[in-house]
């Protein structure tokens, strides 16, 4: 698996960068210590690809929030003058009296015994490291379940189980693995010169994350979306925008798309945090550790667990002014078992339900259901909603004749693990300025990376740069009328190929000229035919 890193320039004014601040050194050396845990694990039969990512994950999650809780306890203290203090140093019992205010201040609280460097200290010669990991975990959890930040806490560390036989039949057998991987993740370069660095800990998910959707197969493909694609998503969603209010994701799988934004825009220019919603347990709680490991505090984000299209669990923070996403292509919602759906205020607007079998277009009207009359939504989408027929049609009708598709941009083929298929994304506004639609075909925007291909930054700058300017570029971009879309001939078909002509790549070929070489060689074949009954005639005679 190969991580992407951009460098962008030139872009149209209002799109911002944020420069990767990380060393490109530490970060190689951060990703082999993480690759070599991680096949350790799985070469030596310890834990299956599906699983090593919770394991790993696990391992780095806990040792942040120790260092995080340590640091932002130290500093305190330093700051009012005791500068040899060190909370992992202290016991426990001096430390139980602050326990009340840290939950407050950091939604959780850890004792000094319980902190990642001390258990790991005594990990070597603690022959009950299960048991010991397993009542620190739930230490944690518990001690946010009398604060705000209960809910983000709960059940984080259920992936994490130390006591499975994935890794090892024995006590002592798992107990080995647990040492290697509390040793393995003490060695990884995650701090800076300042201390605790949260962007090595964020580059660090990400990598394992490609790892483990690179090697899961489709079940793990299907939570991961690649870095390129994410900060495609991100810079459309926030052209000619320094900052936004909030950013949502309906579907938000293990939250890369909400950090891409806060990549982007950065932490502080998200005011009031980020929100998702995701129905799968495992990938619900890597979502909540990422926001951790990107040092995103437990009141600035909100990430349940529920069925976003059937039970929304966000009503009272929306509308966004951002909403990034890649919901599941084609998931079957049954609709129709609901009769109350059709009243639903996402739904009901457009007169008709998404198909049973496919709810894509349900997420499409959610998304922009909740979008703020300011904001804008970048949704990653299967081709087939642009031209199915029936309820599909009825709503892309409604869509474009309410004036809210800014954008539709065909993709290159081969992106996504294991989806081979070119898939498209949509852009909602509600605040448009014209009455048209932006295609564009980048389905040649592209680097090949062995068996995928990848948006490199020159392509993406680009696409951001034509959406932005809503120009027409031959080939590529074309801004189509609204009554075009939705005229008789094109019955509101939001295809590229309808309206991007594909450019010619054959070889043209000069017609006159062409005539005047093939008169040249009847010439020379003339020539040669007398030139033969010549030579026969003098034989002959």
């Amino acid at each position: 698996m190969i991580i992407l890193w951009y460098n962008i320039a030139n872009l149209p004014e209002g799109v911002t960068i944020m420069a990767d601040r990380n060393n490109d050194h530490e970060r190689d050396e951060l990703f082999r210590r993480i690759y070599k845990i991680a096949t350790d694990l799985v070469h030596a039969g310890h834990v299956a690809e599906w699983d090593f990512k919770s394991y790993v994950l696990g391992t780095m999650f806990y040792r942040y929030i120790s260092e995080n809780f340590t640091a932002y306890i130290n500093e305190g203290e330093h700051a009012a003058g005791n500068k040899d203090f060190d909370y992992a140093k202290m016991s426990d019992e001096d430390a139980e009296p602050a326990r009340e205010g840290l939950v407050q201040e950091k939604g959780f609280f850890i004792l000094p015994s319980e902190l990642f460097c001390n258990v790991r200290a005594r990990a070597d010669q603690d022959e009950n490291l299960n048991e010991t990991l397993e009542r620190v975990f739930a230490h944690i959890e518990s001690s946010a379940a009398s604060g705000d930040a209960e809910n983000d806490f709960a059940g984080l560390f259920d992936d994490f189980d130390v006591n499975s036989k994935a890794i090892g039949e024995t006590v002592a057998k798992r107990n080995k693995v647990l040492v290697e991987l509390l040793n393995g993740v003490a060695q990884m370069p995650l701090f800076s010169a300042d201390g605790i660095n949260p962007d090595m800990f964020g580059d660090a998910y990400e990598y394992l994350m490609g790892m483990y959707a690179a090697n899961a197969g489709k079940k793990g493909g299907q939570y991961f979306t690649p870095a390129d694609v994410s900060e495609l998503l991100a810079r459309l969603g926030t052209i000619g925008k320094t900052k936004v209010n909030k950013v949502y994701d309906p579907a938000c799988g293990s939250g890369s798309l909400l950090l891409k934004v806060e990549k982007v825009l950065g932490k502080e220019n998200i005011e009031r945090g980020f929100y998702g919603q995701e129905i799968d347990l495992t990938t619900y709680n890597l979502c909540r550790i990422n926001m951790f490991l990107h040092n995103i505090e437990f009141d600035k984000f909100s990430i349940v667990r529920e069925d976003t299209l059937l039970s929304p669990q966000h009503w009272d923070d929306q509308p966004f002014e951002l909403i990034v996403s890649n919901p599941p292509f084609s998931v079957p919602w049954r609709a129709s078992e609901n009769p109350l759906l059709i009243n639903d205020p996402r739904f009901s607007p457009a007169g008709v339900l998404a198909p049973d079998s496919k709810g894509d277009m349900a997420f499409i009207m959610h998304s922009l259901s909740w979008l703020a009359s300011n904001g804008a939504a970048a949704i990653v989408c299967f081709p087939g909603i642009m031209y199915r027929g029936g309820a599909e049609q009825k709503i892309r009708k409604y869509l474009v004749d309410n004036n809210y598709v800014d954008a539709v941009i065909q993709l290159p083929s081969n992106l996504f693990l294991n989806v081979t298929i070119s898939v498209d994304i949509m852009l909602l506004k509600k605040n448009k300025t014209d009455n048209a639609v932006l295609f564009v075909d980048a389905s040649k925007e592209f680097v090949k990376v062995t068996k995928n291909n990848r948006l490199s930054d020159d392509n993406i700058r680009r696409i951001v740069s034509v959406v932005a300017e809503r120009r027409d570029e031959q080939h590529f971009a074309r801004l189509v009328p609204n009554d075009e879309v939705g005229s008789k001939q094109n019955n509101y078909n939001l295809s590229v190929s309808t309206y991007v002509e594909q450019e010619d790549t054959r070889e043209k070929i000069d017609i006159v000229k062409l005539n005047a070489e093939i008169a040249e060689i009847v010439a020379r074949e003339q020539k040669l035919r007398e030139e033969i009954e010549r030579i026969i005639g003098e034989i002959e005679g």
